[in-house]
């Protein structure tokens, strides 16, 4: 929806409505914008002053990046774009095969477990961590301790009952004669499923890869719970030990909180013609 519609603001017309448009688009701008141009150009600032904001650095300098990387900032940026790529990939997978026997097979239990997803999705990450733990120091029936691995902080977030949903009512919408025209040629299920249903569904893929990217991405509790180790940190964490050290200026911390809001913003962007898509989608066929 435009804003312009939203406001009532389409069908006025002359210079004094121009000039109305102009204001409260410049006052949107900014509200939404405001924090992240002052980020910005805090971060490339050599003189920080918290209390003013400017468009342009006071001062341009790298050096708050150069002594991020002394504080391991980077490590930090690895270790989450090793749990998310990983963490992400996994999730998709997860979803979009979860997806297809729900909105394909018919079994008993469906209702139930379509209630159990749910019921993940309203739980707070408070509630499940002592469990999560001790799931996670003596995985069952493998009896593996995953407490400072990688996989302790991928696997947990490998299934998400929020993107399974989204596919799921995507796939529901899938005219059945398209697979069984493909049956008919001779295709078998898998088959079918990569070349005719998951390409019609790039629209919810760029919704629950938007959305799982920036859930996986910003996870702060599972990985305190299984990084135990600094050299593990992911850099959510990293931001808060940055931020209780005293001998960390400002501007470093700065550096990493636009290091740690960058990929978030790039996955968007990279993702945001299937994600508006994928949004509308629904509202079309309806």
């Amino acid at each position: 929806m435009r804003f312009d519609s939203a406001l009532g603001l389409e069908a006025r017309r002359g210079p004094v409505a121009t000039a109305v448009k102009v204001i409260v688009y410049t006052g949107m701008v900014l509200v939404f914008t405001g924090p992240l141009i002052g980020l910005l150009v805090s971060a490339f600032s050599r003189t920080l002053d918290p209390t003013s904001f400017s468009l342009w650095p006071d001062g341009f300098t790298l050096d708050n990046f150069i002594e991020a990387a002394d504080k391991n900032v980077y490590g930090y940026l690895l270790n989450s774009f090793v749990v998310v790529g990983f963490g992400l990939l996994l999730q998709m997978l997860v979803s979009v095969f979860a997806a297809y026997s729900l909105s394909r097979k018919k079994f008993r239990g469906m209702a139930v477990v379509m209630l159990i997803m749910l019921a993940t999705m309203m739980l707070p990450e408070e509630i499940i961590a002592i469990p999560l733990s001790l799931v996670l120091a003596d995985l069952p029936l493998l009896h593996a301790d995953l407490i400072g691995t990688y996989a302790g902080m991928i696997l947990p977030v490998g299934a998400w009952g929020f993107s399974i949903l989204v596919m799921t009512e995507f796939m529901k919408e899938v005219p059945v004669e398209l697979e069984e025209a493909a049956r008919i040629d001779g295709a078998g299920e898998l088959r079918t499923f990569f070349t005719i249903i998951l390409p019609l569904c790039r629209p919810a893929l760029g919704v629950i890869g938007v959305f799982g990217f920036t859930m996986i991405w910003d996870q702060y509790l599972l990985p305190l719970i299984v990084a135990p180790e600094p050299g593990m940190w992911t850099l959510p964490i990293a931001l808060r030990s940055l931020r209780s050290d005293d001998e960390v200026g400002l501007g470093v911390l700065l550096a990493a909180s636009l290091l740690a809001l960058l990929p978030s913003i790039i996955a968007f962007l990279a993702f945001q013609r299937q994600f508006m898509r994928g949004l509308t989608s629904g509202a079309v066929k309806g």
